[in-house]
């Protein structure tokens, strides 16, 4: 009886793509577990504040200022509008210095200037928040007093690094033969990086700003020594203003349960804030295919 002889090597390829089957599925299971891991502390907060918070959400919430401490009611008008205002201020010191010093290192790599440039940028991105903070105080408060202005310098210094490192490396996509085309027809190198490279990178660029709006939009510790808070209205970024974080802060560490509920609704509405912020980047950067 003759019976058919399997190859010893078709047994061995058998063997081996069911041992990889076998470690693609264990690979496969960790990398979902790892995300599991890394996703699911974000969406119990998420799911804590909108259980906890929302139920303060109104419109008294959005149209009101804060109530006197241990009285119920009250709302965060004062707060949201601080943190537009500083964040506009913020947005104007970011985006002209870190936009220009993006420019500086992707166009001039070899101006001696460069190395210097490019380690404040390394060392400031590296500094705590508060530390700037302290600085702007020494710097700013201590002679003109507590202001929005003060704050929105603050936040400023925490975006230039970013919006720097991000502006440069989206300027380094832009193919040299577009500079090269540029320069055939005559135009000056400023002319060019104006006209043309930037334009190309606008996307790339308004992403950094974008995400280092939402970076900073949340930081409380500088404002404390800066804007340094105010219960009233204030339209006036040359008086102490009020910020989310800050106002979230204050209330959070108030002891009183009102305050406390009314903290968890301005934590819920800053990360909304911060997520349309996010998306807001994502939309303005979607290429038309």
């Amino acid at each position: 009886m003759t019976g058919r002889v399997i190859p010893r090597t078709a047994t061995r390829q058998g063997g081996l793509s069911a041992g990889r089957r076998s470690v693609n599925l264990f690979m496969g299971f960790l990398i979902a577990l790892g995300t599991v891991i890394v996703v699911a502390p974000l969406i119990w907060i998420f799911v804590y504040l909108i259980t906890q918070g929302a139920a303060s959400l109104s419109l008294h919430f959005f149209t009101h200022i804060p109530a006197p401490v241990g009285e119920a009611g009250g709302g965060y008008l004062n707060a949201i509008t601080g943190s537009l205002i500083m964040l506009l201020i913020a947005a104007v010191i970011g985006v002209i210095v870190g936009v220009a010093g993006g420019v500086f290192l992707a166009e001039f790599p070899r101006h001696p200037f460069m190395p210097t440039v490019r380690m404040i940028s390394d060392v400031l991105s590296g500094i705590p928040a508060i530390v700037v903070g302290l600085v702007v105080y020494s710097l700013v408060v201590v002679s003109f007093g507590y202001s929005g202005f003060a704050g929105g310098l603050a936040l400023g210094l925490l975006m230039i690094p970013i919006v720097v490192r991000t502006s440069e490396e989206v300027l380094k996509l832009v193919p040299l033969s577009v500079r090269e085309a540029g320069m055939a027809l005559g135009l000056p190198q400023w002319r060019v990086i104006l006209s043309i490279v930037l334009p190309a990178a606008t996307s790339g660029i308004v992403t950094g700003v974008m995400l280092a709006l939402a970076r900073v939009a949340g930081e409380a510790a500088p404002l404390l020594f800066t804007a340094f808070g105010n219960n009233l209205l204030n339209l006036d970024p040359r008086k102490a203003m009020s910020a989310l974080p800050q106002q979230i802060f204050t209330d959070a560490t108030s002891g009183s349960d009102s305050n406390v509920t009314l903290a968890k609704a301005g934590s819920l509405v800053l990360i909304v804030l911060i997520f349309l912020a996010s998306l807001a980047a994502r939309t303005a950067t979607r290429q038309k295919k």
